[in-house]
């Protein structure tokens, strides 16, 4: 970076001294830090509006100190060992201030988070496997948005998305998922949506119905905005309306938060008897339902249960869904399917947060799935998330056979298995995270602790090959005793 910010007086001194003064308390205050390099001498004259001369000669005084030095072809950068260790700003001044109590009214709950670069195995089952994605392809269609760009698109304004992403949007949700007579938004992912929708439909004290095994996350966005949640009951069969309605019948719910396709963690997919009941139930005491279909085309048995949006009359399901799961989780992309009434609510409040949607890659992945490469990969990619099911079934299976104590439901769709084991997981966990295998831990993913099993892992097999899968695996399974 060329451009310096510098203050300097020369009230009291001949210039290049002033700026000599300057870039010294730069390198004291932080500002200019070890191995940086500096303007070079006809840039900070522009920019101070002075002889090149006169930098020269601040820049040889600096030198003279022992604060930067000049290297060949690389031109005048800070020291490695700065002369006066004690001179930089690197602590409060015993006559500074102390140090400024900020007020923080809404603390967020802290996630397990770990970078999932830095695990030799991960199998968190939300991951896609970013490596099998057509970079290459794709590249040629940023090119096109980058040299064919709509000029005024670019500009302030449109804050639901890029018009031609949306109508992208619109057929894939009418062809693939069956969705119509919705209003679409393109957010930041899911976690964006669902921070919007919180702040828009709830108040502090508002209760919201979400699975007692669920996704945190979307918690924390309800509960940032001052909602109580109530957990509803479980089966082998996905969430059991019968307490739901007993809920309802205590209760005002303002929402009730589903994952209904591949519910998160369990994987179980909601009967259409239980999604009608439960749409029957949201009818009656007027609970507004937030269906969250994160991973909808990789199912495998058969063709996937239309999302419940599918078939809402009464506009009473908000929709939503994210490309970080077809694409790769930085593209951060994600869309809204609204009831018509709340869209022009939802568009003005992102605009308190954002004011302009990402065009280019809007553009680019709008470019895209008009062309059909994009159904093409989708393709491919599912068959390939398939064959990975069925080999984790298989070396589970085996594992079985060996002795060790597992149960599991072989999923119709999705990213990952739901195991139970005989012990207690927990140590298990730990002992492979050690070894750099990671897999998420029932904990995780309980409304009330309390109803903690330490039996359920969740091994995602969607982000991993086949040998880093039996690698993993077979870290993981050291660690479980045999029956």
């Amino acid at each position: 970076m060329k451009w310096l910010n510098l203050n300097y007086n020369t009230d009291d001194m001949p210039l290049y001294l002033a700026i000599a003064k300057a870039v010294r308390g730069a390198i004291q205050e932080g500002q200019l830090q070890a191995g940086d390099a500096l303007p070079s001498s006809r840039h900070l004259a522009e920019q101070c509006g002075c002889n090149r001369h006169t930098v020269m000669n601040a820049y040889q005084e600096l030198v003279a100190e022992g604060w930067i030095e000049s290297r060949q072809r690389s031109g005048y950068r800070v020291v490695e060992e700065l002369p006066v260790e004690s001179s930089l700003g690197t602590g409060a001044a015993k006559d500074s201030p102390e140090a400024f109590s900020w007020r923080i009214p809404r603390q967020t709950q802290s996630l397990p988070f770990r970078k999932a670069v830095t695990y030799s195995v991960n199998f968190a089952g939300g991951c896609p496997d970013i490596s099998l994605f057509p970079f290459q392809t794709f590249r040629g269609y940023m090119n096109e948005a980058m040299l064919r760009p709509d000029i005024q698109s670019l500009n302030y304004g449109d804050n639901a998305g890029y018009l031609p992403f949306i109508e992208q949007v619109d057929i894939f949700l009418r062809r693939r998922r069956s969705v119509v007579d919705k209003k679409i938004v393109i957010v930041n992912g899911t976690q964006e949506a669902l921070y919007i929708l919180a702040q828009l439909l709830l108040q502090p004290g508002d209760h919201v119905a979400v699975e007692a095994l669920g996704y945190a996350p979307a918690w924390n966005a309800f509960r940032n905005a001052g909602a109580s949640l109530v957990g509803i009951e479980q089966d082998h069969l996905g969430i059991v309306p019968e307490h739901l309605e007993k809920v309802a019948q205590q209760k005002t719910l303002r929402a009730l938060y589903l994952t209904p396709l591949h519910q998160y963690p369990t994987t179980v997919s909601l009967s259409a008897s239980r999604r009608l009941k439960i749409l029957d139930i949201a009818q009656r005491y007027h609970i507004p339902i937030i269906e969250d279909d994160y991973d909808h085309e990789f199912h495998y048995r058969c063709q996937p249960i239309a999302p419940m949006a599918a078939k809402d009359p009464a506009q009473q399901i908000i929709y939503l869904s994210s490309f970080s799961k077809l694409m790769f989780p930085a593209a951060r992309i994600g869309f809204l399917a609204l009831p018509p009434a709340l869209y022009d609510s939802v568009v003005q409040y992102r605009s308190v947060m954002n004011h302009k949607a990402n065009v280019p890659m809007q553009d680019a992945v709008a470019r895209w799935m008009k062309s059909g490469d994009f159904e093409r990969y989708l393709r491919k990619l599912t068959r390939t998330y398939e064959r990975r099911r069925d080999l984790m079934v298989s070396l589970l299976t085996q594992y079985q056979q060996k002795g060790i104590d597992l149960s599991f439901e072989k999923p119709d769709g999705g990213m990952a298995l739901w195991v139970k084991t005989s012990g207690p997981i927990d140590q298990v966990f730990e002992l492979s995270e050690k070894q750099g295998v990671f897999f998420q831990h029932e904990r995780h993913f309980h409304l009330d602790s309390r109803s903690d099993q330490n039996r359920y892992m969740r091994l995602g097999f969607a982000g991993v090959n086949e040998d880093k899968m039996m690698q993993g695996l077979s870290c993981i399974m050291e660690h479980l005793k045999p029956v």
